[in-house]
């Protein structure tokens, strides 16, 4: 098996390829105008574009492998996108590629409420899962920032997670079946209905992959019951340290929230310019926000049981919400964190390290002496029960340096992750932006194994290529990168 084939030297003919795209998928699915091109030359991570040769929007399992059967006769790579809200470059087109586009692919294909199941084409958003079943009591858990935009599609690629997914898990935890097309465009399927299936877990593997494995076309999610009782409760703090001692006490104490989320002084007054909640106190250094949910008789004892442990580590105020609107109300600053940080800063960079509940202090004491040290501020907004970090350091792209200055600074950041027992991504992936780090925290016969797992896929490399791991290319200038990346390359033959 060859692992890296070297393609034709000389470049596409593009109009001819761009012909058999139109025979198979028809004229309205192939975009081809370079200025209607420009919609697609980044995703969420803005600050590099690409623009790709070809966009095609299929709308069934058979035009995506039409389509990925064509980039194999041509030998040209294809990159899958979904909504584009990713946030580490994994939907970044490259150079004379493919971009495959699910977005149009947005049904519900089957709701199976006895079973606690619903099968979805990869274009649908997230939060439409929930709508479709919450009439009926039950919801679907994974829920990003960005429900409202993002998909599905995406969410299995990056493995996403979101506020409520310290008690039930990520992506992963939440999907039973796949349909995939694979690099070659054969159709397979993965999983199955039931939770539990013999053999090796083809489906574990595929969901995280980044789109480097192939494209999921059908999806199957468990879905779960609404809980009797929701209760959210909002601590505000004097200082960090105490709001972060808070988490590691309440888990201490055998208490699992639904979620639980930390919010500092700078996003808060940003949240509460843009999204007017009148519920965090804009002087309060943290704020905590806990939700508990199950039988109301726990979620009662559970309530009164992290409130005392938040005054017992210096809250001032606590508000309890357990009518729906109300507990809306409560989360709709955490939920417009992001966005209302693009109104206090021309630019943001956001990271996505996960520590040990344990080195939570630590960790952000770090983030505090960077942010000194390289002169920008940071808005720490994170899902603090599972440790994922979300630090946002502010810039301004239009000043030469800040950018490549803002990148530096969010490497540091990474690697304290690291050091202190964590990892690189905890729901974002790594994808363009984060390979070269891949090596501080994996060996080099970790990558090469990652790789023998790859090419099992994909021999020819053509799916989503130059993502994920470091390349001499990519990642040459990351001095602790290159070896373990140039023993990849130099042992491709091997493969």
């Amino acid at each position: 098996m060859v692992f890296a084939p070297s393609l034709s030297a000389t470049r596409p003919d593009w109009e001819a390829i761009a012909r058999e795209f139109v025979n198979a998928l028809g004229d309205r699915a192939v975009i081809r105008r370079k200025d209607e091109l420009l919609t697609y030359e980044c995703d969420g991570l803005t600050s590099y574009r690409h623009r790709p040769a070809l966009v095609v929007l299929p709308r069934t399992t058979e035009q995506v492998a039409a389509a990925v059967k064509l980039c194999n006769r041509f030998r040209v790579p294809f990159v899958a996108r979904g909504a584009g809200t990713g946030l580490s470059g994994g939907a970044l087109p490259i150079e004379d590629s493919v971009l495959i586009v699910t977005a149009l692919m947005k049904q519900i294909l089957k709701v199976d409420l006895d079973n606690q199941r619903v099968v979805v084409q990869p274009g649908v958003i997230n939060n439409w899962v929930t709508q479709a079943v919450s009439g009926a009591g039950f919801y679907y858990a994974p829920d990003p920032s960005s429900q409202i935009i993002c998909s599905i599609g995406g969410n299995v690629a990056e493995n996403s997670g979101g506020v409520h997914c310290l008690k039930y898990g990520v992506t992963t935890n939440h999907v039973l079946g796949l349909k995939l097309v694979l690099p070659d465009g054969e159709i397979v399927e993965v999983g199955s209905a039931v939770p539990e299936m013999p053999g090796y877990d083809l489906t574990g593997i595929f969901v995280g992959s980044e789109g480097t494995l192939g494209i999921a076309t059908e999806v199957t999610l468990r879905i779960l019951k609404t809980a009797d009782e929701i209760a959210v409760l909002l601590a505000d703090f004097t200082s960090m340290d105490a709001a972060a001692k808070s988490v590691a006490d309440i888990i201490a104490a055998k208490i699992i929230p639904g979620g639980m989320e930390i919010m500092d002084n700078l996003s808060i007054n940003a949240v509460e310019d843009v999204a007017k909640t009148n519920c965090y106190p804009r002087d309060a250094e943290a704020i905590l926000l806990v939700e508990l949910d199950g039988l109301a008789v726990e979620v009662e004892a559970n309530t009164d049981r992290v409130a005392q442990i938040c005054r017992e580590n210096g809250a001032r105020n606590i508000a309890i919400a357990t009518d729906p609107q109300e507990r809306l109300k409560l989360w709709k600053g955490r939920k417009s964190a992001f966005a209302a940080a693009g109104h206090v800063s021309p630019d943001y960079y956001v990271q996505d390290g996960v520590v040990p509940r344990g080195k939570l202090v630590w960790i952000l004491q770090e983030i505090a002496k960077l942010s000194e040290e390289y002169g920008y501020k940071v808005a720490n907004v994170f899902h603090a029960g599972d440790g994922n970090l979300h630090p946002l350091v502010l810039y301004d792209k239009s000043v030469p340096g800040q950018l490549e200055a803002v990148e530096e600074m969010g490497g540091e950041i990474l690697k304290r992750c690291v050091q202190a027992g964590g990892t690189i991504s905890g729901e974002h992936g790594i994808g363009a932006e984060k390979r070269c780090y891949m090596p501080d925290m994996f060996s080099a016969a970790d990558l090469e194994t990652m790789q023998w797992l790859r090419s099992a896929f994909d021999p020819l490399r053509l799916a989503n290529p130059d993502k994920v791991f470091p390349t001499p290319k990519t990642c040459g200038e990351a001095a602790n990168a290159q070896a373990p990346a140039q023993r990849l390359v130099e042992g491709a033959d091997r493969f």
